[in-house]
C-alpha cells in the first residue's frame, strides 16, 4: 500500500515508518522542518514538507494513497491553549477531510487514554466510557475533539478508526523516557501515595503492530484500545525503566492530598504566566501519573486479533542490552 503519515519524525511516528517499510509499504511522512525530513528520509520514506494546518500539503502527501496514520499531535499539558486546538482539533479535521476528497480508503487516528481524563483513576476502562464533563486539561480536551474530528470524516469511501494506547515506551524513546530521566536526576520524581497503583503499558512494537492491524482489519467508525497486556505497578515499571538507563530511582513520597494541592499551584502559575509556565503539577500530569489507569484491550483482540508481540520483559531486556 501507499501510506501517508503524519508525525513521522515523532517518536510512534518512527517506529511505524520502520514497520511499515519493512512489511513492504511505500510511505509517505509530513515533515514540519529540514531535520524531519532528513529523518523520515533515513527511515526509508518520502517527506513531505509541511505542516497540519497546510492543506496544500497534505493533498499532496494524500494523494495516490490508499491509508493514512495520524500520528501527530501537540502533547502540551497545559490547561490548553489555542496553538494546540488547532493543531489536534482543526488539523485533524482537515486532515481527514482532504483524506476522503483524495480517495484514502483506511485512515487510523493515533489517540491516548487521556481523552477520558478527568483527574481521578481509570480503572480497567474500555471503549464504552464516555468522555468527561470535565477534562483534565487542554491535551486531553483537544484530543478527545480530535477523535471525533477523525471519526466525522468516516464514510464516502474512507473507512475511520481510533487507536488508544497508554504509556508508550521502548527504543528509541524521546518522549517518555528522557522526561522520567529528567525528573529523577533533578530530584523532582516522587512516589505519589508510594506509586504502587497500577498502571497499562504500552511498548512501541505492539503500538505499531495494533495500527498495521487496524489499517487492515479494523471496523469503520470503531475505536480500540491497545496495550501490553496485565497492569503492572507504577512504581514498579517506572524503577525497571530507570535501571535499564543506569538511573537510580527515588524513594522520596508524597501524599496524595499534598499532590493534588500542588495542581492547584500549577493552575495558578499557568494562570499568572499567561499559559508560559505549567507550574510544579499540572492536573493533566497529575491525572495520568498519580493513580490507577489501565485499559481493558479485549475489543482489539477480539476483532483485530491483536496481541502483543513484544513482552514488557523482553522490551525492558532490550533497553538494557541497548544501554549497555
Amino acid at each position: 500500500m501507499n501510506v501517508f503519515v503524519t508525525g513521522g519524525s515523532g517518536y510512534v511516528g518512527r517506529n511505524l515508518i520502520r514497520g511499515l517499510v519493512s512489511r513492504g509499504h511505500q510511505v509517505r511522512a509530513l515533515a514540519r522542518s529540514d531535520a524531519s525530513v532528513k529523518t523520515v528520509e533515513a527511515l526509508g520514506a518520502t517527506a513531505v514538507r509541511g505542516d497540519l494546518l497546510d492543506e496544500k500539503a497534505l493533498a499532496a502527501g494524500l494523494a495516490g494513497c490508499q491509508w493514512l496514520v495520524h500520528a501527530a499531535a501537540d502533547t502540551g499539558q497545559t490547561s490548553g491553549n489555542a496553538a494546540q486546538e488547532r493543531i489536534n482539533i482543526d488539523g485533524t479535521r482537515l486532515l481527514f477531510r482532504l483524506a476522503r476528497d483524495q480517495g484514502v480508503k483506511r485512515g487510523v487516528h493515533v489517540s491516548t487514554e487521556a481523552v477520558l481524563a478527568d483527574g481521578g483513576p481509570l480503572v480497567q476502562v474500555d471503549e464504552t466510557r464516555h468522555f468527561p464533563a470535565k477534562f483534565a486539561g487542554g491535551y486531553s480536551r483537544s484530543k478527545a475533539l480530535a477523535e471525533q474530528a477523525a471519526l466525522d470524516g468516516n464514510g464516502g469511501g474512507l473507512d475511520v478508526m481510533v487507536v488508544r494506547p497508554r504509556m508508550v515506551w521502548g527504543r528509541d524513546d524521546t518522549t517518555l523516557m528522557p522526561a522520567f530521566i529528567k525528573a529523577a536526576q533533578s530530584g523532582q520524581l516522587a512516589w505519589i501515595d508510594g506509586g504502587r497503583f497500577l498502571t497499562s503499558t504500552t511498548h512501541v512494537d505492539n503500538l505499531v503492530h495494533a495500527l498495521v492491524l487496524a489499517l487492515e482489519k479494523g471496523r469503520a467508525g470503531r475505536v480500540y484500545f491497545v496495550s501490553d497486556g496485565d497492569p503492572v505497578p507504577f512504581r514498579d515499571f517506572v524503577t525497571e525503566l530507570l535501571e535499564t538507563q543506569h538511573v537510580k530511582a527515588p524513594t522520596r513520597e508524597v501524599p496524595r492530598w499534598l499532590a493534588k494541592g500542588l495542581t492547584s499551584v500549577s493552575s495558578l502559575v499557568e494562570t499568572v504566566s499567561g499559559g508560559k509556565n505549567p507550574g510544579p503539577l499540572p492536573l493533566q500530569t497529575f491525572a495520568l501519573m498519580a493513580h490507577e489507569v489501565t485499559v481493558n484491550d479485549a475489543r482489539a483482540r477480539e476483532e483485530l486479533g491483536y496481541a502483543p508481540v513484544m513482552a514488557r520483559a523482553t522490551g525492558l531486556d532490550e533497553l538494557k542490552k541497548a544501554r549497555g
